[in-house]
């Protein structure tokens, strides 16, 4: 055989057998380079954070509350909405004071915080007859009368929690209960927390409000049905959405619209179901007038409200 076919041979095979050993240099599967679009790219609207006050846990929370931004974001034009959650009421009050977020759906209490850090209500969010605070007692509890729960634990929400503490503990008071000497007060950081505590017999009563009652009897029916609403107070004002003021009025005015028409359809009223909110209301921060009055009743006659008086409480879970 000649030198040079010899030599022509053994290169061919070299090369096959580099090309048979080499790994490949990236894996087989999608992936984003600066030639096709990047993930955030889908949308360059800007974005605004929505801070929902922690009526659930931040996963329960997600859920509920996600359809209602997936709506927003396919109705407002030029703005991209991102749900933010919380771990409890005293880290989203925390944002409040810091004013780092553009929107807000706070209770009312937490509503005249806002204003005083910067925000302006847009609307109201539920039937303000929805806005009142019950307590869940076990149907074989043999609780009738408020003064049975006497020397017995109540369990609520958080201290802040405008429908879930603060308004069952006027009732309290309304009905002869000192709440600091004739009951424990168990502070466990939730509402479903607040009616759980019940069902497993560690409070006699659990303090929440209709919305959180309603979603649990849904969650757990096998549960709600030891369950029972013993008293409930009278209604008040509903939570708020509130935008920060440095937000476009135009933006306002047409997450306002979006808001406001979101119960005329099937599918609005579908995600309105999910939240347990019956339609959003036209409002502004004057209408939250009532609950400066009543807020200044509850802290003359019952306690402090605020955060640096949290110790004072009995227990904060």
């Amino acid at each position: 055989m000649p030198r040079s076919l010899l030599l022509a041979g053994v290169l061919v095979i070299s090369v096959i057998f580099y090309a048979g050993c080499k790994q490949p240099e990236e894996s087989v599967g999608p992936r984003y380079s600066s030639e096709g679009p990047e993930p955030a790219a889908a949308s360059q609207s800007p974005s605004y954070r929505f801070a929902v006050h922690p009526l659930y846990n931040p996963v329960k929370l997600s859920q509920v509350y996600q359809p209602l931004m997936d709506y927003l974001n396919n109705t407002v034009p030029d703005a991209s909405f991102t749900l933010e959650a919380s771990r409890d009421y005293a880290a989203f009050e925390k944002k409040i004071r810091q004013a780092k977020i553009e929107f807000l759906l706070p209770n009312p209490w937490q509503t005249l915080e806002a204003m005083e850090a910067g925000y302006d209500v847009i609307a109201m969010a539920g039937n303000p007859e929805d806005f009142r605070g019950i307590f869940i007692t076990r149907k074989d509890s043999g609780l009738k009368h408020v003064t049975d729960l006497k020397g017995k634990t109540v369990s609520y929400p958080a201290p802040t929690a405008l429908a879930g503490c603060v308004m069952p503990q006027y009732f309290l008071y309304q009905h002869g209960i000192d709440i600091h000497q004739d009951i424990h007060n168990t502070y466990v950081g939730s509402q479903e927390s607040s009616i759980m505590h019940v069902f497993l017999g560690e409070s006699a009563a659990g303090a929440t409000w209709p919305s959180p009652w309603r979603l649990f009897q849904k969650k757990h029916p096998e549960k709600a049905r030891y369950l029972q609403v013993q008293w409930q107070t009278e209604s008040l004002l509903n939570n708020s959405v509130m935008a920060r003021k440095d937000i476009a009025p135009e933006l306002k005015h047409r997450l306002q619209k979006a808001l406001y028409l979101l119960h005329e359809t099937s599918s609005g009223r579908y995600i309105l179901s999910t939240m347990e909110t019956a339609k959003f209301h036209r409002a502004d921060n004057s209408h939250y007038d009532v609950i400066r009055r009543f807020m200044e009743e509850f802290e003359q006659n019952v306690r402090g409200i605020r955060e640096k008086e949290y110790g004072a409480l009995d227990s904060v879970r």
